[in-house]
């Protein structure tokens, strides 16, 4: 039986989801769904203290990258004495999680056999799907990645057929980063678009860009949905002073009719895994909520409190 290591919550998740949870042996510092996995020995810590506000966060991180420094440290003793016979990687972003880079680093001097180590790389919702089969192929699963990856897509299937038939598609921005700017990208324009939405920053397929804050108030959106990575909800709310000092902030369409939003971007939407449904989910709630009611607000999103 596979010994399974993951460095990325979402891989965590996809491993669970395929029904695997027992073969996991180590998780980062970050995976912490299913709850179950908190148990599992911590393989990874970030180079920065992630409660300082978020331009501190951000000023750290271009430093750490600049000087050709990992943001994160893998503990590479434990890892040995876990003996995995797979790790799993990314090299998506080398912010979100350890990389493959900082992975290498630490299998250089592996004495024995070396452990398989995959590495995901998801840019959008079709890569996602790919990358939950790879990672059962990779366990010796070959049919289960693909009848997952279908219930899955099937899922969103319905739900993008249902917002198709809604009589106004309100445009949508989404703010990745609060300070300094940064709209979603990757997958997220996608689900905006399946949700019933119209997506005015970020490309689908490529990384989240930075955002000026002239181009977003020119945009006027109707609805503004922020989504920090890493952020719950409750951290959101204690980071928006940036967002809400902004010249014209209360000028802005999605502000006169209330329609700001603030999500779990940690749980969901930063998660290239099975919950990016969920995500789906919670943006149909709040792009089309006439036609949507599927129990997420107050858990998966809330609407700012303009009191």
């Amino acid at each position: 039986m596979e010994r399974v290591v993951s460095l990325l919550p979402s891989a965590t998740e996809i491993v669970c989801r395929l029904g695997f949870e027992q073969r996991l042996v180590g998780r980062s510092h970050e995976c912490d769904f299913p709850s179950g996995v908190s148990a599992l020995p911590v393989l990874t810590a970030a180079k920065l203290d992630a409660q300082r506000p978020s331009h501190e966060i951000n000023d750290r991180v271009l430093e750490l990258v600049r000087d050709g420094l990992s943001v994160y440290r893998i503990d590479e003793v434990l890892l040995r004495e876990l003996e995995p016979t797979l790790i799993l990687t990314q090299d998506q972003c080398e912010v979100c999680a350890a990389s493959l880079r900082e992975l290498e680093d630490a299998l250089e001097e592996w004495i024995g056999a070396r452990p398989q180590v995959l590495s995901v790389n998801p840019m959008k919702l079709s890569e996602v799907w790919s990358d939950i089969e790879r990672v059962a192929v990779a366990m010796g699963e070959e049919t289960l990645g693909g009848e997952v990856s279908r219930e899955l897509q099937g899922r969103a299937a319905v739900i993008a057929a249902r917002a198709a038939d809604a009589d106004f598609r309100p445009s949508v921005a989404s703010i990745e980063w609060i300070d300094p700017l940064m709209a979603a990208g990757n997958w997220v324009p996608e689900l905006i678009e399946m949700a019933g939405g119209r997506n005015l920053f970020g490309q689908a397929g490529e990384h989240s860009p930075w955002l000026d804050w002239t181009a977003l108030r020119d945009a006027d959106p109707d609805i503004l949905v922020v989504m920090p990575c890493g952020f719950d909800i409750r951290r959101i709310r204690a980071e928006l002073e940036p967002l809400l000092g902004q010249p014209g902030w209360s000028e802005l369409r999605a502000v006169r009719e209330q329609r700001v939003y603030l999500t779990d971007g940690n749980q969901y939407f930063n998660r290239p895994g099975p919950r990016l449904i969920d995500s789906l989910e919670i943006l149909a709630e709040i792009v089309q909520p006439e036609l949507f009611d599927i129990a997420h607000r107050g858990t998966g999103w809330q609407p700012l409190d303009f009191n």
